[in-house]
């Protein structure tokens, strides 16, 4: 006898606690778990070069993640994260620096003084959509950067705070990029549980109802002006974290780290790795971050020398346009399409 060639061809629940679940199939669940170990064994056997570059690209997923939770899943348009990441990264080095705050007090509040200064800024959103809401955005970049440069006192002005301390937690010091590279991952897998999970929640699908039809939310009874500023909130506490451990990553903040080309670059993140998906600003955050090294590493093997900064931006930009051209919903799209042909194989449908 032949046996039985058995595959999976659906998804089948019987509870609710089961169609709920985060990974719904066994397939699911054991690509987490490699992957999962896949990032602590890269932790033991990288080089410092390359732990540097997965630190940077692990906090711009941090970020770009927070971004995703305000324009991906609620539909509110911002460019002004640079500034956003300003607010966490100087509320966090004033604090330990300045005042000596322990890590584990000043990663948090980083969070909490971004997320307020969000929901003020977002309050405009109760009123203006589209074009206007990205200049109420704009506005807000630009006044945080006016205090950032001004409030000399707080912030070191055009200077900036040096030596920033690294994070410590209780007897752990991440003071080198193989232990921060396991802070990093922890947060980042945190933030990613914690979003994944807001999404199942009632906040979470009022969010998607707000971005999918606002009009509609509010007349089923979904208050538009407490979810709008609490996406604005949400959206800029997770952005807080994010530019507190580039700034303790950094060891030194100063303006010019939280400018408008950064805010573009990170709704960059969120378009290419693909809007309203959690995956996607990882995907995003990699390859912005990984697009430079790779285009300077193909420079040097073929002309000797590095690529310039303007063929550098002009290749950025048209990466931009060619995912708006040919895959709109991003790197989540393509990965989502190659495990459903996989899932699907041999079968056309």
């Amino acid at each position: 006898m032949l046996g039985t060639w058995r595959r999976e061809t659906g998804v089948f629940h019987t509870s609710y606690a089961a169609d709920m679940a985060l990974r719904t199939t066994p397939l699911a669940r054991a690509r987490l778990v490699l992957l999962l170990a896949a990032a602590l064994a890269f932790g033991d056997v990288a080089g410092r070069y390359e732990l540097s570059v997965v630190n940077q690209v692990g906090i711009a997923a941090l970020g770009a993640l927070g971004l995703n939770i305000l324009v991906g899943f609620t539909g509110q348009i911002s460019v002004a994260q640079g500034a956003f990441l300003g607010v966490g990264a100087y509320t966090s080095a004033y604090l330990t620096t300045r005042l000596g705050v322990p890590f584990w007090f000043a990663l948090p509040a980083a969070g909490l003084v971004t997320a307020a200064v969000g929901g003020i800024f977002g309050i405009p959103s109760l009123r203006l959509k589209g074009l206007y809401l990205v200049i109420a955005t704009l506005a807000a970049q630009v006044v945080i950067e006016w205090f950032i440069v001004h409030l000399v006192p707080i912030t070191g002005g055009s200077q900036g705070i040096f030596g920033i301390p690294a994070p410590t937690l209780g007897p752990l010091v991440f003071d080198n990029e193989r232990a921060y590279y396991f802070l990093t991952l922890a947060s980042l897998a945190l933030a990613v549980i914690g979003t994944a999970n807001l999404f199942r929640t009632r906040v979470g699908r009022a969010f998607i109802a707000i971005r999918d039809q606002d009009i509609a939310a509010s007349v089923v009874g979904i208050d538009l002006v407490r979810y709008k500023i609490l996406a604005f909130a949400v959206s800029s506490f997770v952005v807080g974290v994010a530019g507190a451990l580039q700034a303790h990553h950094d060891t030194v903040v100063s303006p010019e780290k939280f400018d408008i080309l950064v805010s573009i670059e990170y709704l960059a993140m969120v378009i290419i790795g693909g809007l309203g998906t959690v995956s996607g600003s990882i995907y995003g955050a990699a390859f912005i971050r990984l697009l430079p090294i790779f285009l300077s590493t193909v420079a040097r093997g073929l002309f000797g020398g590095a690529i310039n900064v303007a063929t550098r931006e002009a290749i950025f930009g048209a990466a931009i346009v060619g995912f708006l051209i040919l895959e709109p919903r991003g790197l989540a799209k393509l990965w989502h399409d190659v495990k459903d042909y996989f899932r699907l194989w041999p079968f056309k449908y």
